[in-house]
């Protein structure tokens, strides 16, 4: 492994996928497990993308975390998918995590209700209980959940809002084989606010694979704004970013 700190950024290096899922589920489940010693609950935010595989496996695989002690929330939802589509983000995380273990609670974000009223309803359960673990990764465009460069705000008012995501985003998409053409990816979205995650007071982000070498090196030695909005992680105490020797390519 290979590891440096860039601004506050701790930045961890793995040979392969594999082995930074691995270390990056046990970092998130020690911190579980400490903030537990003073806590009867906490409360976790997790994103929904085939790069979180490994993280969510490892931590579903953890016999020693205790999740009837943990309330979990996810960062972004598609607008206009039916409520059965297994691209819909609270389907992912039911079959690979949500609906595995026995959360003290599982709170989804309802895209198919009124957008004004579900992401008032969100944000009131948000600041109701405040977040403090965020896992999440990284998109092509260096977005945070769905805070693509051309809405992202590090100074939002909202911690839910509307958005309509870039092509870049969507495209990404398709090179995850979500959906098999660009035409098929929902144009909008319900995501959580760049200052929403970045409320939680600790944030490890999983960004596997070569499509994300380029995002990964912006985000890491880029200037600091909304064109990478992954680059606020650089300004956050507590936050670990892994990586594989992929997406780590133009860091070497």
């Amino acid at each position: 492994m290979k590891s440096f700190k860039k601004d506050s950024l701790q930045v961890n290096i793995y040979d392969s996928r594999d082995e930074m899922g691995e270390h990056a589920a046990g970092d998130i489940a020690a911190c579980i497990l400490k903030l537990l010693e003073t806590r009867e609950e906490i409360n976790m935010i997790f994103a929904a993308a085939p790069s979180q595989n490994e993280v969510l496996c490892g931590l579903r695989n953890d016999v020693r975390i205790p999740w009837n002690r943990i309330n979990a929330y996810h960062m972004d939802e598609y607008i206009g998918l039916a409520e059965d589509a297994p691209q819909r983000f609270s389907n992912f995380l039911k079959d690979a995590l949500f609906d595995k273990v026995p959360f003290r609670s599982v709170n989804l974000i309802n895209s198919a209700a009124g957008i004004e009223e579900e992401c008032s309803r969100y944000a009131c359960l948000l600041e109701e209980n405040p977040v403090d673990i965020v896992c999440m990764g990284i998109g092509e465009n260096g977005h945070i959940a769905f805070n693509d460069p051309h809405v992202a705000d590090f100074n939002d008012p909202e911690l839910v809002k509307a958005v309509e995501l870039d092509e870049k985003c969507r495209m990404q998409q398709v090179h995850d084989g979500c959906f098999a053409n660009l035409s098929d990816v929902p144009a909008c979205a319900l995501t959580l606010t760049v200052p929403a995650l970045m409320r939680a007071p600790y944030c490890f982000c999983v960004v596997p694979a070569k499509t994300k070498a380029w995002a990964v090196k912006n985000t890491v030695l880029g200037e600091i704004g909304e064109a990478c909005p992954a680059t606020i992680l650089r300004n956050k105490e507590n936050a670990i970013l892994y990586c594989d020797a992929d997406s780590a390519e133009f860091l070497a």
